[in-house]
């Protein structure tokens, strides 16, 4: 309940409030919303299979934005900073859609 609330006044305080984005956070913000919309998914699907834990979806957060940010700053020291990208938006779109799935089949089922 704690993360559903955060999520909420986070929405209202982000519409709300105006802020610009520093440039070196730029290339990262988008595969950090990624990875996090992947998370909050995995924790619905979770949910769902009555098997969710707040400890387990925190650490898959923190884990997943670490590691995608981690993945494109590695691909900019390369040079391979967009084909990188692309790989972190892709698997991660395949477990996006996956999750989806699982909650589509499960909310049909009941």
């Amino acid at each position: 309940m704690a993360a559903v609330l955060g999520i909420i006044v986070g929405v209202v305080a982000g519409i709300f409030v105006r802020t610009d984005v520093p440039v070196w956070l730029q290339p990262y913000l988008p595969i950090m919303v990624v990875a996090a919309l992947d998370a909050l998914l995995g924790a619905a699907r979770s949910f769902f299979e009555r098997n969710f834990s707040d400890r387990v979806f925190v650490i898959s957060f923190i884990s997943n934005v670490g590691t995608a940010v981690l993945l494109v700053y590695i691909g900019t020291l390369l040079g391979v900073s967009s084909q990188l990208t692309t790989a972190v938006i892709v698997v991660l779109g395949i477990r996006i859609f996956s999750n989806v799935s699982a909650i589509r089949r499960f909310i049909f089922r009941s």
